[in-house]
């Protein structure tokens, strides 16, 4: 299978749990693990040696990972410091030691890939417009569920690159209700616009000025603000 391609990653489809079935039991555990650890150098390169034996094992695992489970598993790698969700990898140089050590910690990253996708493919269904919705009310859904992924992005655990996470999933949420992806990505680079910076956690007010953006460059609209009826529809998305 050819590795996902950058336009591939912004592609919900490619992604999205519900199109792509996994079951995992002690079974197909213990077989991945088998599978990983064949591929484990048995004298490490180390930084003497430019990580290059770590860095191939890595690249023969995610071969593996994509092509006995699909597109949706590119991520299991994506780590915090790059910018990703996944804090059981930490890239070849770190994560790959001992063939046991290192076969346990792809399980535990491929498993929390698949649980971060999960979680985020559960924010979308709770926070899309409803399909009847007036471009007021639209509006309102937008600017808030930006608000919401922004912050899921945030507590992800990413850093550094975080922002990248944030105008993928953005672009994910977008497809996710119906818009085409072209037009996803153009709505989020131009609600973004350069705004956020690596290493700096953004305050409240621009986290809303993005969202407020996003829902009137798409709606025409602005989001309503402290309508008391979506104060219910608030709590509930507030919880988290």
């Amino acid at each position: 299978m050819p590795r996902i391609t950058y336009g591939g990653i912004r592609d919900w489809e490619q992604c999205d749990p519900a199109r792509h079935p996994f079951t995992w039991d002690e079974e197909e555990d213990e077989h991945l693990r088998s599978l990983v650890r064949e591929w484990v150098p048995p004298v490490l390169s180390g930084m003497a040696g430019g990580w290059q034996g770590e860095s191939w094992c890595e690249s023969q695992v995610d071969a593996i990972i994509q092509e006995r489970y699909g597109t949706w598993a590119w991520g299991w790698n994506w780590y915090h410091y790059s910018g990703g969700p996944i804090g059981n990898w930490t890239g070849g140089s770190s994560s790959v030691t001992t063939p046991d050590e290192t076969a346990a910690r792809v399980v535990a990253a491929l498993l929390e890939w698949r649980e971060w996708l999960e979680r985020t493919a559960q924010r979308f269904a709770e926070l899309a417009p409803p399909p009847d919705a007036s471009p007021e009310d639209r509006s309102w859904h937008l600017e808030r569920a930006c608000v919401r992924l922004v912050t899921h992005t945030m507590d992800s655990g990413a850093d550094n690159a975080w922002r990248g996470q944030t105008s993928i999933v953005l672009g994910w949420f977008l497809t996710s209700t119906g818009m085409d992806r072209a037009e996803a990505a153009r709505a989020v680079e131009r609600a973004i616009g350069g705004r956020f910076k690596s290493w700096v956690h953004p305050e409240r007010g621009l986290i809303e000025s993005v969202g407020e953006d996003l829902a009137v460059g798409l709606t025409g609209h602005a989001p309503y603000r402290d309508h008391r009826e979506w104060e219910a529809l608030e709590r509930h998305h507030d919880r988290y």
